[in-house]
């Protein structure tokens, strides 16, 4: 009997969807157990190379063309947790892979991004790129969007990645409101309604990576860029969790490809990207 077969097909989604929850929470505490293993290596900010200038009359070599890519950590975190995507991103082909550290006990998201404004300048004008590309985890691409969107970073921010990013407020963790950055990532604070306001002149590609497995944001969609003037893709990643996007090799690949991209976002509504981890 049809009928009889509802109940059936239920119990199987059912099944199959408690399966994949239950693997992503798996990886989550493995991920969580290596990460706090690797915490302490990046406390300290990550040394700068002083660049080395040749002489006038030496050949010069051909120079990567792809902007430099920085690397933005989230809430209560630090570099270390890029350890795996950065190598990832720095594989290919040589590409210049730099990350920030801003203080655990930054209080403000503007505050945050006006620092990340300042050294992005200096990585350009350190390496002679006139743009950047960033990729940031949670928190760090919520700071890296206002930078891009409300203070003009849009010149110097070619292509801005976001994983697990709550561009529309979350409301997970309603007891971590004693701190004032956690209230500005709830949804109708006075930071998420000022990136609603129109941006009709950003000229910066957003892609946005968000897992349908992500327990940090809530609502889950709450991590697409969802914005009439912005050019964005949201990618849907199957399987994982919200400590996995950045240590996955597959999330690595597609930021990796949507990177290579000169126009990531140009037919983002088009065709919708997704990708299955699992």
């Amino acid at each position: 009997m049809p009928g009889a077969a509802l109940p059936a097909l239920s119990a199987q989604v059912a099944g199959r969807v408690s399966l994949a929850l239950l693997k992503a929470t798996a990886l989550e505490v493995a991920v969580l157990a290596g990460h706090l293993v690797l915490y302490p290596s990046g406390i300290a900010q990550e040394r700068r190379a002083t660049p080395v200038h040749p002489p006038p009359d030496a050949p010069r070599l051909p120079v990567d063309s792809r902007p430099p890519v920085l690397l933005l950590h989230g809430f209560i975190d630090n570099r270390s947790v890029f350890v795996l995507l950065r190598r990832a991103l720095s594989q290919d082909g040589g590409r210049r892979v730099e990350s920030l550290n801003y203080s655990p006990l930054t209080c403000d998201i503007r505050t945050a991004a006006e620092l990340l404004g300042r050294h992005v300048d200096e990585l350009c004008e350190r390496t002679g790129h006139r743009q950047v590309d960033i990729v940031g985890h949670s928190l760090g691409g919520l700071i890296a969007r206002y930078y891009t969107q409300r203070l003009g970073g849009d010149v110097r921010v070619r292509t801005l990645v976001t994983l697990g990013t709550p561009h529309g407020g979350t409301r997970v963790a309603p007891l971590a409101d004693a701190h004032p950055i956690v209230r500005q990532m709830r949804p109708g604070s006075a930071v998420i309604e000022e990136l609603k306001e129109p941006a009709p002149d950003c000229r910066t590609q957003f892609v946005s990576f968000w897992s349908d497995l992500d327990q940090i944001m809530d609502p889950l969609e709450t991590a697409c860029v969802d914005h009439p003037d912005l050019v964005a893709q949201n990618i849907r990643v199957t399987g994982i969790g919200h400590l996995a996007l950045p240590v996955h090799p597959a999330v690595a690949n597609g930021i990796r490809q949507a990177l290579d991209l000169a126009h990531p976002g140009a037919d983002a509504r088009e065709a919708p990207g997704g990708l299955t981890v699992a």
